[in-house]
C-alpha cells in the first residue's frame, strides 16, 4: 500500500489492510479513457458505460485514484460532484484477479481520505453501491438510511 493509501486509510478509521503485493501503489490521477474502458470491462461494466462520454466526464473529476503493478492499472476509484456540498465516490473498479487483495480497500481509503480532507461541514458524500459491497463500503463509514431511497434516471 502506498504512503497514501496508509495515511488515508488512518484518517478514515476504518479498513486499510495492506495490499499484498509489494508492486501496488495507490497514485493521485485521473484514469486515462484507455484504462477506464479495459477497467469497466473487466468488471462487467462494457455494456453499460458510454465511454464516448468518458473522455468529457473524466478530466471533471474532482479526485482520483488508480492503482497500479508495475506501471499496468489494475484499479480506479473517483470523486465527482459539486466540490462544496455533494461528494460522490463513483467509478471504484479492481480487476478481478486482483480482488480480494487489498486493492480496493487501498483504493477507497484514498478516496475517503480526500473527502474527509476537503468537504465542508454539513456536506454529503455519497456511493450507490452494486447489492453485496455494502459491507465494504460500511467499513468507511458510509451508512443505508431507511428513511432515503437511493434513485437513478436513464435519460
Amino acid at each position: 500500500m502506498s504512503a497514501l493509501a496508509a495515511r488515508s486509510a488512518a484518517e478514515a478509521g476504518k479498513g486499510g489492510e495492506a495490499v499484498d503485493q509489494k508492486d501496488v501503489v495507490i497514485v493521485e490521477r485521473t484514469p486515462s479513457v484507455e484504462e477506464y474502458r479495459e477497467l469497466c470491462e473487466s468488471v462487467g461494466w462494457g455494456e453499460i458505460m458510454n465511454f464516448e462520454a468518458a473522455r468529457d466526464a473524466l478530466p471533471r473529476s474532482l479526485f482520483a485514484v488508480v492503482a497500479e503493478s508495475a506501471g499496468d492499472a489494475i484499479g480506479m476509484g473517483r470523486i465527482v460532484g459539486d466540490g462544496a456540498i455533494f461528494f460522490y465516490v463513483q467509478d471504484v473498479a479492481v480487476r478481478p484477479s486482483w480482488q480480494g487483495r487489498g486493492v480496493g480497500r487501498a483504493v477507497l481509503a484514498s478516496l475517503t481520505g480526500w473527502i474527509r480532507r476537503n468537504a465542508p461541514e454539513k456536506s454529503l458524500a455519497g456511493v450507490f453501491a452494486i447489492r453485496g459491497t455494502e459491507g465494504f463500503y460500511e467499513s468507511f463509514g458510509f451508512a443505508v438510511h431507511t428513511n432515503d431511497v437511493g434513485m437513478i434516471m436513464l435519460p
